[in-house]
């Protein structure tokens, strides 16, 4: 059984996160030896009570055979966070999961996300903008996050799908349990063009304490929040919170100072939240406006201009890769580099991600 099998299990012992894992990693050399170390081992290795207690118990009671049957019969993978397949924008967090199920795909498009949330009990005028932004952003090439809820999120869900985008539904139960149920099709539909997640193991029922712990989800694996129709005191509200924690731009869309619905969007705006009116609001703040570029020359596309943007198209990916390893990988100098970049970037084959790096477009 492979080292990521042992990840499942640790994954599945209340109270051993992250640090916890580091330190058995370092303690023990990998995980299977961890899972299978004696009680006075643990003890030593600095396995404080409670979860020392919670993994001999787990130990007794699950088999991990039978768990990775469980996940392959509903149709769901596992990713953990030692693999180069977990979510780039995720891993940094603290508090990331140490493992994630998944029904669906990640692919590298996913690190440019938006994650877009809101009121279950959504307006006219709150539905049609999440539709319409996230159909424009799913047009864009960006990858659209939110939480399969009713209202806003599911909007913002068929909204993207419309635009023929990516989506990525955060669950706060078992990837097995779609919730709420009447979005059963729609989950469907998402795993055609993305993928249902969750932190959760199989089985696990929607409880109400799940869903905090979900948004962190939401607005870790996104580079901005977008917040659509929301109360004051609402999930929606904390996942902006959190975002700003975590360093996420936010974005609201203001509404009627007479719905209650609205208080919280104009609060934020009123807080320092970016104000939006248009889905260009959002793609400039992040440089994404690759996929709305009207008119791009046929010719350009097919092949470089001259054997100086040739090396440098040789060198780029879907990944970002910074200035100065590109000036490494093709031999070239930084003002050379730094000049055809921008050339690259009205062509629409090259974009920056970031300071100083720079990713191709995908045709």
């Amino acid at each position: 059984m492979s080292d990521r099998n042992y990840w499942l299990g640790f994954s599945l012992v209340p109270e051993i996160g992250n640090r916890r894992l580091a330190i058995l990693l370092h303690t023990f050399g990998n995980l299977e030896h961890a899972w299978r170390a004696s009680e006075s081992d643990l003890i030593a290795a600095g396995l404080d009570r409670r979860p020392l207690q919670n993994l001999l118990q787990v130990r007794k009671t699950i088999h991990l055979q039978a768990e990775l049957d469980k996940i392959e019969r509903c149709g769901a993978w596992f990713v953990t966070q030692a693999e180069e397949d977990y979510p780039e924008l995720l891993k940094p967090m603290p508090d990331a999961p140490p493992l994630l199920y998944v029904r669906g795909t990640l692919i590298p498009q996913d690190n440019r996300a938006i994650a877009a949330v809101g009121t279950r009990k959504a307006s006219p005028y709150g539905r049609d903008v999440a539709y319409t932004l996230c159909t424009e952003l799913g047009r864009a090439g960006v990858t659209v996050v939110s939480g399969l809820a009713l209202g806003i999120d599911t909007s913002a869900h068929r909204g993207v799908l419309h635009g023929g985008g990516r989506t990525l539904a955060v669950l706060g139960s078992g990837i097995d349990r779609i919730y709420p149920p009447e979005n059963h099709k729609l989950a469907e539909q998402i795993m055609q063009q993305g993928a249902l997640i969750s932190e959760f193991p199989i089985g696990t029922p929607p409880e109400g304490r799940n869903f905090p712990r979900r948004n962190r989800v939401i607005s870790g694996l996104s580079l901005g929040v977008l917040v659509v129709e929301a109360p004051e005191k609402s999930g929606a509200i904390l996942t902006a919170n959190v975002a700003s924690d975590q360093g996420r731009e936010v974005f609201a869309v203001p509404g009627s100072i007479l719905n209650p619905s609205n208080r919280g969007t104009n609060r934020l705006i009123q807080d320092g939240a970016k104000l939006v009116m248009e889905t260009k609001d959002i793609l400039e703040e992040f440089n994404l406006a690759h996929g709305l570029i009207q008119s791009r020359v046929t010719a350009e596309r097919i092949a470089p201009a001259n054997p100086t943007e040739e090396a440098i198209l040789n060198q780029l990916s879907l990944d970002p890769t910074h200035i100065d390893d590109l000036a490494r990988l093709s031999g070239l100098p930084i003002a050379t580099l730094s000049s055809t970049l921008t050339i690259l970037e009205l062509k629409g084959l090259a974009r920056t991600t970031g300071y100083m790096q720079y990713c191709l477009i995908p045709s």
